[in-house]
């Protein structure tokens, strides 16, 4: 019932989220939060929300907004990383470990974090972009939490024949940082 009502009674955001996909419609999202910051906790709820289609070009969108304006998702890095290991659709693995790489680091998920990203690193099923911004995320949680050195370049190599040279590249620096 819901759902339904929501439909029949979408906000201005929802409205805007609906018209289209891709960069062109997150783009345009996008501008019209920077132009109303107060709507970036609606795009957010709307993005860790998971209310298709809209919250995937609002993860877009939110990504987009955090390239600018990190700090305002300060406030979200807890449930970010909570909410990873439930996403199942790349857009949203990508975009969320892409957000969490350039933020703070989350001390209450962080386990979930790290399980998260160790997970996918080592997946054959994940997709090449989800491995490299794991790979960043877990090199810095091991800045914090030495004792995960080994486990990230074992799991790195174990991963190195099997992956793209896009992998590989971003490997070979991140196990080059380690040996340091």
């Amino acid at each position: 019932m819901h759902h339904r009502y929501r439909m029949k009674n979408p906000t201005p955001l929802q409205e805007l989220l609906r018209k289209g996909m891709g960069r062109n419609r997150a783009d345009v999202v996008a501008d019209a939060v920077e132009q109303s910051p107060e709507l970036f906790a609606e795009l957010t709820s709307i993005y860790l929300g998971k209310e298709e289609p809209e919250s995937r070009v609002a993860a877009w969108a939110v990504d987009l907004c955090a390239e600018r304006h990190p700090e305002w998702l300060y406030p979200y890095i807890e449930e970010m990383a909570a909410a990873l290991p439930r996403f199942r659709h790349d857009a949203f693995k990508r975009h969320t470990l892409r957000m969490l790489m350039r933020l703070p680091l989350p001390e209450k998920e962080l386990g979930v974090l790290v399980n998260t990203c160790f997970e996918w690193l080592t997946s054959p099923g994940e997709a090449v972009a989800q491995k490299v911004y794991a790979m960043e995320i877990l090199y810095r949680v091991i800045q914090i939490e030495p004792d995960l050195k080994e486990e990230l370049r074992d799991s790195i190599a174990w991963r190195m024949n099997e992956e793209t040279a896009g992998f590989r590249s971003k490997g070979m620096k991140i196990i080059k940082k380690i040996s340091q």
